[in-house]
């Protein structure tokens, strides 16, 4: 009897009143608060999913800008939204409590200012995020190479993830990035719209070149019937010509405009045709061998002088 008086005691007591009236409410707002933000996240990714599953259907071996800005802007609006709810809530909450608005003006001007002063890098990341939405820099999917501040090597790797705070990449070698969008300096968009892909080709000074741009002419209009080019190819390869001449070459370039993202795959299937042209013709190197093909580097990777002094060497072994 003594237990029952007392329960009954308590919810008819000061603290019992407020937990029906006013703690039963923030309770049920913020258990809403959350489902809310499940349902939004889910949607978003079912969302971002069947904008990938329209991809994968198609025809359409690369994404197209428009599927890419889509599934960028989709992720943005989730995190917005969801940003926006917990505000709602919070400002709910202080309305059930019953607390004045009047008296935060003075606690929130100096939140505002210590914020203002140590949260200037995420203000920076939100505002950097915003333009990279709405300019379209890139989007999901892109192959891209991020100059960050403070950091030497830029960020190479296709985008999987864009929010208005950070850009999050996997590299080559399957490692992610974590990129806050307010340190970044330079954005290199390698799969936008159209890329190119370009091939230096060494021959020996010896070699005829009338007889070598007639065969690189001839792999240029092949390469439009190759089975592993057309599809890649937007049009033929052109021969640019003598790029530079060396003590016992001389360099061409032919170059090749391509779908977004395949520059890289094209380059490689057109050194093999040439190899296989300038072998059949029995062109060979300046010091006798077998011919070969090279390849600019990468803009987005140029050597240090340390990591060239250190080749140096190598190459005299």
């Amino acid at each position: 009897m003594n237990l029952a008086d007392s329960w009954n005691g308590f919810w008819h007591g000061n603290l019992g009143v407020w937990v029906l009236d006013r703690g039963v409410r923030i309770a049920l707002l913020l258990m809403g608060g959350l489902l809310a933000a499940r349902f939004i996240n889910w949607t978003a990714n079912r969302v971002v999913r069947r904008i990938d599953a329209q991809y994968r259907q198609s025809d359409q071996l690369v994404r197209s800008e428009s599927t890419k800005h889509r599934q960028a802007v989709a992720s943005v609006i989730s995190w917005v939204s969801v940003a926006i709810l917990f505000v709602i809530v919070a400002v709910e909450i202080t309305d059930i409590m019953a607390i004045p608005v009047g008296s935060l003006v003075a606690p929130a001007a100096v939140l505002g200012a210590a914020l203002g002063f140590g949260a200037q890098r995420i203000v920076q990341d939100l505002l950097a995020g915003f333009f990279i939405i709405t300019e379209k820099q890139y989007g999901f999917g892109d192959l891209v190479s991020l100059t960050v501040a403070g950091i030497a090597a830029p960020a190479e790797g296709t985008v999987e993830d864009v929010t208005l705070r950070v850009t999050k990449l996997r590299s080559a070698e399957g490692e992610m990035f974590t990129i806050p969008n307010g340190q970044i300096v330079k954005t290199l968009n390698l799969s936008k719209d159209w890329a190119r892909a370009v091939v230096d080709i060494p021959v020996p000074t010896s070699a005829d070149l009338n007889v070598v741009n007639d065969l690189l002419h001839d792999v240029a209009e092949k390469a439009m019937e190759d089975p592993a080019l057309k599809d890649l190819l937007l049009d033929a390869p052109q021969l640019m010509g003598v790029e530079s001449i060396e003590l016992d070459t001389v360099n061409l370039r032919m170059v090749a405009r391509t779908l977004p993202g395949k520059q890289y795959e094209v380059g490689r299937r057109i050194r093999v045709l040439v190899v296989r042209a300038l072998r059949r013709a029995g062109i060979a190197a300046a010091d006798g061998q077998s011919p070969s093909v090279a390849a600019i580097p990468h803009p987005a990777r140029v050597e240090s002088p340390e990591e060239q002094t250190q080749a140096a060497p190598e190459q005299k072994q």
